[in-house]
């Protein structure tokens, strides 16, 4: 995995001295996601960073990469993985292409020379990157199907700057921190459900997944190349299941290749349970054992408390798990001072405010793993594509004319000041991104009954939901330079899963019985019907008192920035009754609202942010 960035202009030399100090400081703000190597490309009027974490061809795969040594026509910089690369390379060579390396970016260069902007749809994978095509001086962005990893962009008038995070467009003059009334309902009303392409800062944007934006001298314009295709099922419940079961394995398969050390997260839930048994049974093949991973806390075993979004403790069923696979299992745990120690690191690693606590303990998690793997497969995204949430089975929140997650629960925006939410109207923000994302599902003719609804649910999980938890996975460990891979994503078994009646999905009245059925030979029975449990909240106490004593701090700070939108009196309120403040995540704890009001005001800080 790698991080990228550029900065295209019309207006400008970009070989002037000054311009190439400023590439190469975007460039530096990529070194967390890329620290084995860099690289720079300039010419007048584009230049393309790269910085590279090795993981396959070590020596070969430097960027920005070029077609010719000299006076190239294309430069490449690129980021993720392409899992289909050797068959695309088989291709493209038959078609006459000689290949200097054995990497994946080279056949992403050469997939281009051959296919131009229609190379997206040959590509399998997650990945994130940017052509520069000094023929026609178009700069190309691209981001993979289910938006795995990120690229922002800035239009300005001469051009557009672009990188893997927003700091990397932060470190140019061109663009400043800014936040605008949409911005502030994306942080206050929707922070579960991201607004595709919004990317908070004011004038900055992120690539949709599944789509391709194109600048050149008549403008920017982003365009699809892919969306879940709504077809007809007509396998049965045991043909679907095999066919799962095949799709899973062909994907973990795919997913091992790598010239570094691999190992898997393991929570003892039945997605990443599944990851890591089709993994270890792959690389037992060959005779090699599986480094699997997992998360715990001090006083987990006596501060558990069970929730509908917690229905089981982690590491009784990681350490099952682990055993009955036979992999070198390492439980990290995670101590409440650490927790604070990292607070400043993981707000840099983000560029927003996020989710707090359960954001460090996944820091954590990655920066231990990273000690000892550079590569980790994860179960994510397996709730989105076959139905595991309580929202998916809950008929209130199914029957809510609103995003499901959302139902019956209180955001953030309700702290907002009163002129504040009266200019940025919070509610009618959401009510209209709610509609906007009904009106782009793809509907089967025909389809009746819970069907209909269950189709929606999962369309607006994969393109609401989903991107948050993968933007909070992608930022958490890249900050540790870790590339994790989520085989739950590749963009076969979601369109294949997104056409399966509920019916079979949720075959039983079992939550997830689709997925159960396809992998329930390969785990222990009690693993296999496991229901579903969240990313574990640290239970310490201790923390809980820490966090509201900073948070009468905070209230007695006069010059708190957060309280220029939120409501101090409305806070005061809460805490003084020992209420939990409104929540960022669906998953809430009593702790999630107050660490979410510190984040705001210390990125409001830290980057200088001009809100209005």
């Amino acid at each position: 995995m790698c991080g990228i960035t550029g900065w295209t202009d019309t207006e400008r030399d970009l070989t002037a001295p000054e311009h190439r100090a400023t590439a190469a400081a975007m460039t530096a703000t990529m070194a967390c996601r890329g620290p084995d190597a860099d690289g720079v490309w300039t010419s007048a009027h584009a230049v393309l960073g790269h910085r590279r974490l090795s993981i396959i061809d070590l020596d070969g795969g430097r960027q920005p990469m070029t077609d010719t040594e000299h006076d190239p026509d294309v430069v490449l910089t690129y980021s993720g993985e392409v899992y289909n690369f050797a068959e695309l390379r088989a291709e493209l060579a038959a078609r006459g292409h000689r290949f200097r390396t054995r990497s994946d970016t080279e056949v992403v260069l050469r997939a281009y020379l051959e296919w131009g902007a229609d190379l997206a749809p040959r590509l399998n994978g997650m990945y994130a990157f940017a052509i520069w095509d000094t023929r026609s001086r178009e700069l190309l962005l691209v981001r993979d199907r289910l938006g795995v990893k990120p690229l922002y962009y800035h239009v300005h008038p001469g051009g557009v700057l672009f990188g893997s995070e927003p700091k990397a467009v932060l470190a140019n003059p061109l663009f400043q921190a800014a936040l605008d009334d949409s911005g502030i309902a994306e942080l206050f009303a929707l922070p579960t459900a991201p607004t595709p392409g919004h990317a908070v800062y004011a004038g900055l944007r992120q690539v949709r997944a599944g789509h391709v934006v194109r600048a050149d001298a008549r403008g920017v314009t982003e365009s699809a190349y892919w969306r879940p295709p709504a077809l007809a099922h007509t396998d049965d419940l045991d043909t679907t299941a095999a066919h799962v079961r095949e799709l899973l394995r062909d994907t973990v398969t795919r997913q091992l290749v790598a010239d570094v050390p691999l190992g898997s997260l393991l929570s003892g839930g039945v997605d990443s349970s599944a990851v890591s048994a089709l993994a270890a049974e792959a690389l037992g093949r060959d005779g090699a054992k599986l480094d699997t991973y997992s998360v715990d806390f001090p006083g987990a075993d006596t501060g558990f408390r069970r929730t509908a979004w917690h229905d089981s403790r982690d590491e009784p069923y990681a350490r099952a798990v682990a055993a009955h696979l036979g992999t070198r299992h390492t439980t990290i745990v995670v101590d409440p001072d650490d927790v604070r120690r990292h607070e400043e690191r993981v707000l840099r690693a983000r560029d927003l405010p996020g989710w707090g606590e359960m954001d460090v303990s996944l820091h954590l998690l990655f920066a231990h793993v990273r000690r000892h793997s550079t590569v980790a497969l994860s179960g994510e995204s397996a709730d989105e594509v076959f139905g595991g949430y309580p929202y998916f089975r809950d008929p209130a929140a199914l029957g809510h004319d609103g995003f499901p997650w959302l139902y019956d629960r209180d955001t953030p925006a309700s702290l907002l000041r009163p002129e504040v939410r009266e200019r940025v109207r919070p509610a009618e923000y959401a009510r209209a991104r709610y509609e906007e994302a009904l009106a782009e599902v793809p509907r089967l003719p025909g389809e009746q009954g819970a069907d209909v609804r269950v189709r929606e649910v999962s369309y607006l999980a994969l393109t609401r939901w989903l991107p948050a938890l993968l933007d909070r996975k992608d930022r958490m460990s890249m900050a540790t330079g870790l590339e994790v891979r989520v085989p739950f994503c590749d963009h076969r078994l979601v369109e294949y899963v997104w056409n399966v009646p509920w019916s079979l999905r949720f075959a039983g009245g079992e939550e997830k019985h689709l997925l159960r059925r396809a992998v329930a030979d390969l785990l222990p029975a009690e693993v296999v019907h496991r229901r579903k449990s969240a990313f574990p909240a640290n239970p310490d106490p201790g923390y809980a008192a820490a966090l509201r004593e900073r948070v009468a701090d905070l209230l007695a700070d006069r010059d708190a920035p957060v309280f220029d939108l939120v409501d101090r009196a409305a806070v005061t309120a809460l805490v003084e009754a020992g209420r939990p403040l409104p929540s960022p995540r669906a998953a809430s704890s009593a702790t999630a609202g107050l660490g979410y009001l510190l984040g705001v005001d210390a990125w409001l800080r830290a980057y200088h942010v001009r809100v209005g």
